[in-house]
């Protein structure tokens, strides 16, 4: 729960989420207003009781925290009239701006944490990465965690360079593991298996798997071989992976996704 009262500029699938889990964790609808240009995403929230209104400037008036989930090629525009005022935290959740850039948008000591969430977060089981400038308060931290893990888990990062990482592990992973589940359904196909059937069992299989992963003490490694029986069937399915250097191409995957998250971030700075 957060008391303090929170503006969200921008009021999509992610604002909607990050605004549910808020109320969920007993925050008042009177705390949150939201702002955004579209009447029918501003008849969603009014609908939980949050006050709308196509107004930024009214919408964060008073705020001691406002979220911008708006698109990177919109924020400048929207920092720059809402001109934060000394004490309100600015929580950025768009993908690529860098804080040199926010902090050019801004008044000098405006408080700014930039976030990586990832889609999982609209069904409130994401993981978020955070990065607080310097005028960000211990208090501030704390806010902005809680906003955050109204969508899941959060995760603070040391040095800002490191959201790329996040970007490239958390915030394109989803994707990794969508795609391999579409090379195993059609494999489950190829194999005789109807198509809800390959579905059900790719689907379920890699819930369980996950839920493993997190939920008990061993590392993936460990469960991997747990689950590898000597001259069974995931041993001959593991060596032809092995033969293929998969293991080697999804690391090559996950840098190649990093240095273009860096890319992103110099043309947005310099733009």
């Amino acid at each position: 729960m957060t008391d303090t009262p929170s503006a969200y500029r921008g009021a999509g699938n992610m604002a909607r989420t990050l605004i549910r889990g808020v109320l969920a964790a007993a925050t008042p609808p009177d705390r949150l207003r939201a702002s955004d240009p579209m009447p029918a995403q501003r008849h969603g929230l009014a609908a939980l009781g949050i006050a709308t209104t196509d107004d930024n400037a009214a919408a964060a008036a008073g705020a001691g925290i406002v979220v911008l989930a708006v698109k990177p090629q919109r924020l400048r525009e929207v920092l720059e009239a809402l001109a934060p005022p000394p004490g309100q935290l600015v929580i950025s959740i768009a993908a690529g701006v860098p804080l040199p850039a926010l902090e050019a948008w801004t008044p000098p000591g405006t408080a700014i944490v930039r976030c990586m969430p990832n889609t999982p977060a609209l069904l409130r089981a994401g993981i978020t990465g955070l990065y607080a400038n310097d005028a960000v308060t211990a208090e501030q931290r704390v806010q902005a965690e809680t906003v955050l893990g109204a969508a899941g888990s959060t995760l603070w990062v040391e040095r800002e360079g490191l959201l790329d990482a996040v970007t490239a592990v958390s915030g394109s992973g989803p994707a990794y593991f969508f795609y391999l589940m579409e090379a195993m359904i059609a494999a489950g196909e190829a194999l005789g298996l109807d198509a809800e059937s390959a579905r059900r069992l790719t689907l379920e299989t890699a819930l369980g798997a996950a839920r493993m992963a997190c939920e008990g003490e061993d590392e993936p490694a460990v469960l991997r071989a747990n689950v590898t029986s000597p001259g069974g069937t995931t041993e001959r399915a593991l060596s032809i992976l092995d033969a293929a250097d998969v293991g080697a191409a999804v690391r090559r995957a996950v840098m190649g996704a990093a240095e273009r998250a860096e890319e992103l971030a110099k043309e947005f700075g310099e733009s």
